[in-house]
């Protein structure tokens, strides 16, 4: 189904622009939120003066949010959380407790539907996108430690849990490289079993049956 876009529209296009998308995605979700209409010959009569608009509204917010975006560009943000010794969360931190802490930090309101995120389920860094518009799209950090400890000790643990990761992948790369090895050195008796069975009986009676003649 074709519908004209009568807004931006993240991750699918821009107001003014025809998309091809699904009908149970156009009927439940663009059409009745007023994002896009059918893309029938009189509404794309009403194209580029919707896509004018759309260029003045977006330069407008832009520059309103500009400052908020440079404002949160790698910022840092910290979840206390009960985890368990493998370091998973009983729990999560979700998009509308990540959106409640940006919102009170910058004092402008960011929706959970805004953040770009699944529910974070594991201490250490995360690094999260906010969808402030379709232009600025800010990343911060986010540190999620042990409660009772500090957030500097969720990326040290990160941190030795990442090395010995590391260290248990290259233990185990080595030892298959060894086994490679020894099979590549190993004489195959079975090779050359099949070899001597591959000679056909008597030929090497034939062959000196044919030098004395």
């Amino acid at each position: 189904m074709k519908v004209l876009l009568l807004d931006d529209v993240y991750k699918l296009g821009r107001a003014g622009e025809v998309k091809k998308v699904a009908p149970g995605y156009a009927r439940n979700y663009l059409m009745p939120q007023g994002l896009a209409v059918l893309a029938t010959p009189g509404a794309m009569k009403m194209a580029g003066r919707i896509m004018k608009q759309g260029e003045v509204k977006r330069a407008k917010v832009n520059q309103e949010l500009g400052g908020v975006a440079e404002q949160l560009e790698g910022k840092r943000f910290t979840f206390p959380a009960k985890a368990s010794e493998t370091r998973r969360l009983y729990g999560s931190i979700n998009t509308q407790m990540i959106a409640e802490a940006v919102s009170e930090d910058i004092g402008v309101t960011v929706e959970a539907k805004q953040i770009e995120s699944q529910p974070l389920r594991m201490l250490g860094k995360h690094n999260v996108a906010v969808r402030l518009t379709v232009d600025l799209i800010p990343v911060i950090e986010l540190i999620v430690y042990r409660e009772g400890e500090t957030p500097e000790s969720a990326l040290e643990e990160e941190e030795k849990a990442a090395l010995m990761a590391e260290e248990a992948l290259v233990d185990f790369l080595e030892e298959e490289a060894e086994e490679l090895e020894f099979e590549d050195e190993e004489p195959s008796e079975e090779l050359e079993q099949t070899e001597e069975d591959a000679i056909p009986e008597g030929t090497e009676e034939e062959a000196e049956e044919n030098e004395e003649e």
